[in-house]
């Protein structure tokens, strides 16, 4: 790594930063560093080297966030290198690395702040600022023409793929999800559905400024072509963090529903989403349950470590038993 680090100085022009290591999470891919310069933290330096991805993959991401960022997409942008590269390629002992340095997104994580809210804003803003992010990277990525384009929902999504990679004693969870594939390719895809979207649109992955509430969306690293509803039903599950402390379902559930429609009025003051779409909110909602559980699975094959149950036992119910909206309720 010591050498990959200083390859990368001299490309990107680096030599006076100082570099600080992020912590890995499970099941990460990649390794970032904190950029800073005359103390102030300036980009974020990601090196990829598992060899899970090729270069026309990062390529397909920067490339669309560069794009995003050229627009006035509220995302952190690709910064190129000395090169002009959006993506720098370095090997060393037989070994090769992706790197891509990014701008640092201005505020923090709510995580980081205690998820205290900006002080003397409503948390109605916070919600409506989410969504609105949210709407303006889906509104550019309907005019989005790649250069390299990125994986396709069910170039991954198949259960070719998901047989390999999940055992037959959970036959029930495979049957349920087969179930769901098919349903999933009835929808229409075309480009008002279907394009480019951010795929873990979460807390996780964007900065809240506490003087302005702007929200800067970063870490593309999942993006994929699939339905724009996806990341909408990403936001409803995410939103349960914000409803956990009331204990009748029934009133979680229009806690829900109140956080989501606030999400969607700064949605659609960016782009529409039509009426039938939402009305398969449930379906959307599956369908990250879905990636939920195959990530979970995937952390495990590349660790090497047996699967815990309890870790996805609540998705699984939900699509085992047809159990919508996360499990808040019954048909």
């Amino acid at each position: 790594m010591k050498q990959i680090l200083e390859q990368t100085k001299h490309l990107y022009d680096l030599a006076d930063c100082s570099f600080t290591t992020v912590p890995g999470h499970e099941g990460g891919r990649n390794r970032i560093f904190i950029v800073s310069r005359d103390g102030i933290k300036r980009f974020v330096l990601r090196i990829s080297d598992i060899g899970d991805r090729n270069e026309n993959e990062y390529l397909a991401e920067t490339e669309f966030v560069h794009f995003l960022a050229e627009n006035v997409a509220p995302v952190a942008d690709v910064i190129p290198s000395v090169l002009g590269r959006l993506v720098e390629r370095i090997e060393t002992d037989g070994k090769e690395a992706y790197v891509s340095l990014f701008a640092y997104a201005q505020g923090m994580l709510l995580a980081d702040n205690g998820y205290r809210y900006r002080e003397g804003a409503p948390l109605s803003e916070y919600f409506y600022n989410t969504g609105k992010a949210l709407g303006a990277i889906h509104r550019l990525s309907k005019l989005y023409t790649p250069v390299h384009p990125r994986t396709d929902y069910f170039d991954k999504y198949n259960m070719t793929y998901l047989n390999s990679l999940i055992s037959d004693e959970y036959g029930d969870l495979k049957k349920s999800i087969a179930g769901r594939l098919n349903a999933f390719r009835s929808l229409p895809k075309d480009t008002n559905y279907y394009g480019m979207v951010h795929f873990d649109f979460s807390d996780g992955n964007y900065h809240v400024d506490m003087d302005t509430g702007t929200i800067t969306v970063f870490d593309f690293d999942n993006c994929m072509n699939c339905w724009y509803m996806f990341d909408l039903a990403n936001l409803w599950i995410h939103n349960e963090g914000w409803t956990r402390h009331e204990n009748d379902p029934g009133k979680r559930f229009e806690l829900l529903r109140q956080c989501f429609d606030l999400q969607l009025q700064g949605y659609r003051s960016e782009t529409d989403i039509a009426e039938e779409m939402l009305k398969q909110l449930p379906l959307f909602i599956d369908m990250v349950l879905i990636e939920n559980i195959v990530d979970e699975f995937e952390c495990c094959e590349r660790e090497g470590e047996e699967l815990d149950y309890e870790d996805i036992e609540d998705a699984a119910r939900c699509l085992i038993e047809s159990i919508p909206y996360a499990g808040f309720g019954k048909n």
